[in-house]
């Protein structure tokens, strides 16, 4: 499975939207990291994503999930780590902690699928969404490379049912580290409702939504959301300040 990882110290895990490569979260939480050391920051391809070939005996999320286990387990050993996960990417972090919380240092959900069959989510109706000149360029930067690098008849296989697009067992858990949530007001595809819906699982949580932002997040509000992660940060490294 590829990846790419930089600096050194505490490792901190991302793992992308489902189809998304690491690219994207790269380019967007790097900047952070820029006058922070002492993190290995490892961006992470899932099977049949960016530079990981797909896998013919994953058939379901719990595959996806065992894969990306592994590949954590041998990238890390025993130090415990942070995680920060992507839309679908959130679900197999929350499955991660699920395994075993103690082992996390801290948490990050950004645009997080929290309600796997998308017939049930509470979604908004995205009347405020503007497709900014910014969001155009994010598209053909990231999302257009990041589908035509992905094996789309591989995860289609997964994502067509909700029976094999969800883990078996519900990733609900309590997770007592630093956490923070990321969710757009005009996030048409996972919505920002659901995630709230999971708060009391993360007692130190910091939940936020971001005005006019969607999927994409951040497009407009970068700065924002750059002090959040940062925030978030100094929360994981000082868990009892």
């Amino acid at each position: 499975m590829y990846y790419e990882s930089f600096g050194s110290g505490r490792p901190i895990i991302f793992l992308p939207g489902w189809g998304g490569a690491n690219g994207e979260g790269r380019d967007v939480h790097e900047p952070v990291f820029e006058s922070r050391p002492g993190w290995r920051r490892i961006y992470v391809d899932p099977p049949g994503t960016g530079r990981s070939p797909a896998d013919p005996s994953i058939t379901d999320q719990d595959g996806m999930l065992a894969a990306i286990v592994t590949l954590v387990d041998e990238l890390v050993g025993d130090e415990r780590f942070a995680l920060a996960g992507t839309s679908a990417g959130g679900l197999h972090a929350r499955g991660i902690i699920k395994r075993d919380p103690t082992r996390v240092l801290g948490l990050l959900l950004r645009v997080p699928g929290v309600v796997v069959d998308r017939t049930q989510r509470t979604l908004p109706s995205g009347e405020h969404f503007v497709e900014t000149p910014e969001w155009h360029e994010k598209q053909r930067r990231y999302y257009d490379v990041a589908e035509q690098q992905a094996d789309l008849a591989f995860l289609g296989r997964i994502q067509g049912n909700v029976s094999t697009y969800a883990l078996r067992e519900d990733p609900a858990t309590r997770f007592e580290g630093p956490t923070l949530i990321v969710t757009g007001r005009e996030d048409t595809m996972t919505g920002y409702a659901d995630a709230w819906s999971v708060l009391d699982d993360y007692p130190r949580a910091t939940y936020v939504v971001l005005d006019l932002e969607g999927h994409d997040l951040p497009v407009e509000s970068h700065a924002v959301y750059r002090a959040l992660v940062a925030d978030w940060l100094d929360r994981v490294e000082h868990p009892d300040a």
